[in-house]
């Protein structure tokens, strides 16, 4: 995908510390995201990357400054945030096990006017799933689910982390496929392992190396550059995953 060319960012990090239960997971990280297309967040094993969606959030003890759409939003609780137009695709899921299909996404609806055209026109198996128990589900069902949740509100900007953790090749090109289609509409920050998926996605990336930020760029410029893959991510681009039966480069969340 071409990099954005709008000068505009929809969010702004700054000095952006975070700490769970005392320890420092994310150390004076400062980016910007733009207001359309997909920036992805990299790196290798355990340097930051979920703790700084979190950290944005306010979902674990944070300090310096995030911006949205010019506002100032670090001294808000996390579901003021979410209100001024933020989703969040979590790791692992999180969906209601003992809910329904149609119950998760009602629940997750912030306006009377939800966008449930979008969801049924990219998840048709849901709505033939609405009354079935999320818990019933195959996982990349419930993360068709947590996807989905999502993108029935109208935001400024989604949060998206691991969308494709531990789905087969199949699905994973589902998911792709609707992040594709929502960064249409609105702009994304994505945290991900699989570097096909980078590639198919992002116009811009961010690396983080011991939570803090470490290359900032078009995706092409890390992605065709196989020794700063290896020096940033620790893989080799076109290295085979056998686990997943994928052939790609992946990076562990």
């Amino acid at each position: 995908m071409s990099t954005n060319s709008s000068t505009t960012n929809i969010l702004t990090v700054r000095n952006l510390y975070g700490r769970i239960e005392g320890q420092q997971v994310v150390e004076d990280v400062s980016f910007d995201v733009p207001d359309t297309g997909v920036t992805a967040l990299l790196g290798r094993n355990g340097v930051g990357k979920t703790s700084t969606i979190k950290s944005i959030l306010g979902l674990i003890d944070r300090s310096g400054e995030v911006t949205l759409g010019g506002r100032r939003v670090d001294r808000l609780p996390t579901h003021k945030v979410v209100q001024l137009g933020v989703g969040y695709v979590p790791e692992d899921r999180e969906v209601f096990g003992k809910l329904t299909v149609a119950e998760n996404l009602k629940l997750a609806e912030r306006s009377a006017h939800p966008n449930r055209a979008l969801v049924e026109e990219l998840f048709p198996d849901l709505v033939q799933r609405q009354a079935q128990l999320a818990g019933t589900l195959s996982g990349g069902q419930q993360q068709m689910v947590s996807v989905a949740r999502a993108l029935l509100n109208q935001n400024r900007l989604l949060l998206v982390d691991e969308p494709t953790k531990g789905l087969s090749p199949k699905i994973v090109g589902e998911v792709a496929q609707a992040l594709l289609a929502a960064a249409k509409t609105v702009p994304i920050l994505l945290v991900e392992q699989n570097l096909q998926v980078i590639r198919q996605l992002a116009d811009r990336v961010v690396v983080l190396s011991g939570g803090r930020v470490v290359f900032t760029g078009e995706a092409t410029e890390l992605l065709d550059d196989p020794e700063r893959i290896q020096r940033y991510l620790g893989v080799h681009s076109g290295s085979e995953r056998s686990s997943a039966g994928q052939t790609d480069a992946t990076v562990r969340a």
